[in-house]
């Protein structure tokens, strides 16, 4: 006859383990021990949790310029000074501190970039601007920000590698330079004079350099329109990486 506690002991080791572990080393591998760790100390999933104070790759002079009240700020960083090769990143501020989203590639300036932007020098401004209207050929897809469909956003012909240029204005975004925020992006008025060019704009990429605007896929397009909410101050910050770390 077998034992009442031999039995139940047989009957335990016979128990198959569950999950990734199982038992008491399950338990030990998903509650840190802080016994070790400095009074204060986050744990890991604290940690994990905060967002960076600053945005990443920006210096102290380019993370003065973001205006306090943004808490929405389209960072693009160039591969070089005379590339037209970028990425682009929607940060947007929390409790905690700056929150990425998706790094987008993109396009720039054919001839990179300028802190001195001319009209026809194919290079994309350097610099912090705000973001205030939108607009497109294409019906408002749910933009939070003002958006003037027309048919004059319309570009035939091609670009600098012969990729056709049609469908790169279906959703445009103005970028604040050398504009009258507050009106179309189609709008005209150039307050630093004609000379300094305009009409730069976060727009569909065509696969290709463009005259001095950014440009991202139409589907980061849409997401930027339905994101940017002008109660939360949006601006673009832009340039090549080495400038933006200044």
């Amino acid at each position: 006859m077998i034992h009442r506690r031999t039995a139940v002991a047989l009957l335990v080791s016979l128990l198959p383990l569950t999950g990734c572990g199982g038992g008491a080393e399950a338990t030990e591998r998903r509650t840190p021990s802080t016994a070790a760790a400095p009074a204060g100390t986050p744990t890991p999933e604290v940690q994990a949790e905060q967002a960076p104070q600053g945005i990443p790759g920006l210096g102290p002079t380019r993370a003065a310029a973001i205006p306090e009240r943004c808490e929405q700020a389209v960072v693009v960083t160039g591969r070089g000074k005379d590339s037209p090769v970028c990425s682009v990143v929607l940060w947007e501020r929390t409790a905690t501190g700056w929150q990425a989203g998706p790094t987008w590639p993109a396009h720039n300036g054919l001839h990179g970039w300028s802190g001195h932007h001319m009209l026809g020098d194919l290079r994309s401004p350097l610099g912090v601007y705000t973001l205030s209207d939108a607009g497109g050929l294409l019906p408002d897809p749910g933009s939070k920000l003002p958006y003037h469909r027309s048919s004059r956003f319309h570009s035939p012909g091609t670009g600098f590698e012969g990729e056709p240029l049609d469908g790169c204005f279906d959703y445009v975004v103005a970028i604040d330079y050398n504009r009258r925020p507050g009106t179309s992006p189609l709008d005209w008025t150039r307050p630093l004079g004609g000379e300094r060019g305009g009409g730069v704009w976060l727009h569909v990429d065509h696969g290709g350099p463009t005259h001095g605007c950014v440009s991202v896929a139409k589907a980061h397009m849409k997401d930027l329109l339905r994101t940017l909410d002008p109660d939360r101050h949006p601006a673009v910050v832009m340039g090549y990486a080495d400038w933006l770390a200044g």
